[in-house]
């Protein structure tokens, strides 16, 4: 993986300290030309990595992406699913059925009744199955090297105790796509210790890792305990706490962690430049 990896929060409203600068970062970016202007930079900066969900969105920048493959010859994605919202308000709009419809590729009726099969028969792996491909087709002929269960999901089944779904999710991404499983957490002792039970070694998850301990579950020394002394590749994300630590001070303390990537999000040329130096710096010290 990279070093440094771009998230997609700050084009869809996403910010965990303020509605109001979520709400104008939403405004913002209402329209695509708009993030691929912010992806641009990242990527003339050689930030090629792309974190993002599988917001409609998303779907628009894989196209241009596609359309364009001598301009974006080294960019990656690494999506994150399910996208809850977007199932969420299908459900809701139009029925389970319905739902599957809507976001399943191929033959539609041959989905619905794979789909209906996989309901009535409570075949959950059957139907994560179904929905990773309908959710991946957006992605067709880019670079997927690792797609990630979002945190949704992932603090769900550990709090159902259901450690199949992880083994099976983790089997049929390296089968079907030959890339890696990711996982995001907001409980990383806890994910990491049920993972190895599970025979996922050396997991790759994305998970809060900040000076203060914001979105942290089991507090801040628990996680730099199992970083320093446990074989995983973690992924930092909210670094800077929703702009609670000062850049240079945030990215010092996760610098000095044996973290294999940093996550983050900008959305203006300056502040992608300067932390892409800050990481840059702090890794050379």
């Amino acid at each position: 993986m990279d070093r440094i990896l771009f998230g997609d929060n700050q084009f869809f409203g996403v910010n965990h300290m303020s509605e109001e600068k979520a709400r104008s970062q939403s405004m913002r970016f209402k329209d695509v030309q708009s993030i691929m202007n912010v992806l641009d930079i990242a990527n003339d900066a050689g930030i090629r990595t792309f974190m993002c969900t599988t917001h409609d969105r998303i779907e628009e920048i894989c196209n241009i992406v596609r359309s364009n493959p001598a301009h974006y010859a080294d960019f990656k994605f690494y999506p994150g699913m399910p996208y809850a919202h977007k199932y969420a308000n299908a459900v809701t709009e139009e029925g389970v059925l319905g739902a599957l419809k809507k976001f399943t590729s191929g033959s539609m009726l041959g989905a619905i009744a794979k789909g209906g099969k996989a309901i009535a028969t409570q075949d959950v792996i059957g139907l994560m199955k179904l929905l990773i491909d309908a959710e991946m087709k957006m992605f067709e002929g880019l670079s997927t090297d690792v797609i990630f269960l979002q945190n949704v999901l992932v603090d769900l089944l550990l709090g159902l105790d259901l450690r199949k779904i992880f083994i099976e999710y983790a089997r049929y991404i390296r089968e079907k796509y030959n890339a890696e499983p990711g996982f995001f957490t907001m409980n990383l002792p806890l994910l990491l210790d049920v993972l190895e039970d599970c025979g996922i070694e050396n997991p790759i998850i994305c998970s809060s890792i900040n000076k203060i301990g914001f979105r942290m579950c089991g507090g801040r020394e628990a996680y730099e305990k199992v970083i320093e002394q446990r074989r995983f590749r973690p992924i930092a994300m909210s670094v800077f706490a929703s702009g609670a630590i000062p850049p240079a001070e945030a990215l010092e303390y996760v610098c000095g962690l044996k973290i294999e990537s940093i996550v983050f999000g900008a959305s203006s040329r300056t502040n992608i430049l300067n932390t892409k130096e800050l990481i840059e710096h702090y890794d050379s010290v």
